[in-house]
């Protein structure tokens, strides 16, 4: 898939730390639209816009475009795709999360993936036990063998089944990562991302594609493992785990919600709170 790349001022202004889409947003709603205008304006005039503090805004003085061009270049040699939210290949799934949409999205593999008609999430606990692993596993073989893509976030436990499955199941996966998608995280997993590569999946990530995977990165993703999906399987997890962050996402963007029917405190507290049960041996097509 050829698209052009968006501006590297674009680009540059949207990598800026802590900026986010929301102030980004602000920030061009105050210059007219026009991202130059943004980056040439003085400290007074960028504070001026609400949630652009000193910090932000020295940090947007601080881009350097000409070194984020020339990043671009090789990044896409590296085939990275980058997507603008306003650019005709940037997925409508995100698009439709508004605010929370990340500006550019970077993409390895092939993009239309990022558009199935149909998707499904599933995540969970880095340390499952064997019932809930094997159950993560079938279920993605069997969302794949359907046509369904299956979304999740390349870690270790549910989500390394849950992809695992899919590609056994000669099927597609997406990956959405906590770290760039020209640095693998975590490393091990290094040679499950090149298979879902080789079966036309995507790895997919908001930060720049040399970025390292950071605690703050790792939990953002998981409104993109929920905004990329129809549907989200939460198979195991701890009331404070990771995954629960995913299921949040997943009622405030109105996806549908399952968890399998597990003691974990996690798949409990999130039955009590309306997440469909589902138990063990469920077929794929209960999440459809």
């Amino acid at each position: 898939m050829s698209l052009p790349a968006p501006p590297a001022a674009w680009v540059a202004l949207s990598l800026v730390e802590h900026l986010g889409g929301r102030k980004l947003r602000a920030l061009l709603t105050a210059f007219g639209g026009d991202v130059e205008a943004v980056l040439a304006a003085d400290d007074h005039a960028l504070q001026r816009v609400p949630g652009i503090g000193p910090k932000l805004s020295a940090a947007i003085r601080a881009v350097n475009v000409p070194a984020v061009a020339r990043d671009m270049d090789r990044w896409q040699a590296n085939g990275v795709l980058l997507l603008a939210y306003d650019s005709p290949g940037y997925p409508a799934r995100l698009a439709a999360l508004g605010d929370d949409a990340p500006p550019v999205l970077f993409v390895r593999g092939a993009p239309d993936a990022l558009e199935a008609r149909t998707s499904a999430a599933i995540v969970g606990t880095r340390h499952p036990s064997a019932d809930a692993r094997e159950a993560a596993f079938r279920l993605g073989m069997e969302l794949a063998q359907e046509g369904c893509v299956v979304v999740s976030g390349l870690a270790a436990g549910i989500d390394a089944a849950a992809h695992g499955g899919a590609l056994s199941g000669r099927g597609r996966a997406l990956a959405v990562l906590g770290s760039g998608v020209l640095q693998i995280f975590p490393p091990e997993h290094g040679e499950l991302a090149a298979l879902l590569l080789r079966q036309g999946g995507a790895l997919v990530s908001e930060v720049s594609p040399d970025a390292r995977a950071s605690t703050p990165r790792l939990v953002a993703r998981n409104r993109l493992i929920s905004g990329l999906s129809d549907a989200v399987l939460v198979a195991e997890t701890s009331a404070d785990g990771g995954a629960m962050y995913a299921a949040r996402a997943a009622i405030a963007q109105g996806r549908r919600l399952y968890t399998l029917d597990l003691p974990a405190t996690g798949n409990q507290a999130l039955m009590s709170e309306g997440a469909t049960p589902l138990p063990l041996d469920a077929p794929a097509r209960a999440m459809q």
